[in-house]
């Protein structure tokens, strides 16, 4: 699925607005088998990849290791708890992992997010971007225009419409948000400069930049362990020295815990 022409569409257009560059440190949240992150590996210092499902976080240790990009890091963890430092990102990235997240979970997952950016560093997030808000025209074209498509595939597609009804009501179906959501979240969470394009699909890319003077965050909250991705190789298990503390000389370095994020899960499945 990640392979499909939609996807890697969507990833091409995420590393253009990106525009990564030599001495970055990057953060790929919910990176799955790596379509991003490995994109981004070749062109920038170091890649920070985290995601929940341990088989993605095998696969994309896997894939790191096969091309010899020493300088990916990936780690079992949680996009609302990002086992990082303070202010140590040049660039945040997402591509279809929010829409996994509960509308609270995205907002701490935001929060994260402009905790670990740099003053003045870039967030690009790809994901879901509609609702099922019937007054949106938006919303209203998208999911008529998937139902329709289901309903074409006649029993097999009114069954996964049936299923998809039960898993709305049941609380077990995903939970996109539209435009205007991510519009007031990312203000809400403190990014500056937002833009958010949206796709011929149901996809979307938000944009937003944290601003240039951050207010410090408390150290006693946010004190981490530190490891630089480019001092462990590629697909490394092992664990950083505890006991280590985030200083000026460990900028633009990663610590490494293990917790959960959310894996990539396309809608209408």
């Amino acid at each position: 699925m990640a392979q499909t022409p939609g996807f890697t569409d969507l990833r091409d257009r995420i590393v253009e607005l990106a525009q990564p560059s030599d001495g970055q440190a990057v953060v790929d949240v919910g990176s799955g088998t790596g379509l991003l992150a490995l994109a981004l590996a070749e062109r920038v210092a170091s890649v920070w990849a985290v995601d929940s499902s341990q088989a993605m976080v095998e696969c994309l240790r896997m894939k790191a290791r096969r091309a010899d990009l020493a300088n990916v890091a990936v780690v079992h963890a949680s996009a609302v708890s990002l086992p990082l430092a303070d202010s140590v990102a040049d660039l945040v990235v997402s591509n279809y992992c929010f829409h996994e997240l509960r509308h609270a979970d995205k907002q701490l997952a935001l929060k994260e997010a402009m905790r670990v950016l740099r003053p003045g560093a870039r967030l690009v997030i790809g994901d879901m971007m509609f609702s099922l808000n019937p007054a949106d025209s938006r919303d209203r074209h998208l999911v008529a225009g998937k139902v329709r498509a289901i309903a074409k595939r006649g029993l097999p597609g009114a069954w996964r419409l049936l299923k998809n009804v039960a898993r709305l009501a049941s609380g077990r179906w995903e939970h996109p948000a539209n435009t205007a959501w991510w519009r007031a979240a990312l203000h809400q969470a403190g990014f500056e400069q937002v833009h958010i394009e949206t796709c011929a699909h149901e996809g979307g890319i938000a944009v937003a930049y944290a601003p240039a003077t951050k207010a410090a965050t408390s150290a006693a909250t946010r004190r981490r362990e530190t490891v630089a991705p480019q001092e462990r190789t590629a697909g490394d298990h092992s664990q950083p020295p505890h006991g280590s503390e985030v200083s000026e000389a460990t900028r633009g370095t990663f610590p490494a815990t293990a917790s959960r994020v959310s894996a990539t899960v396309l809608c209408f499945r």
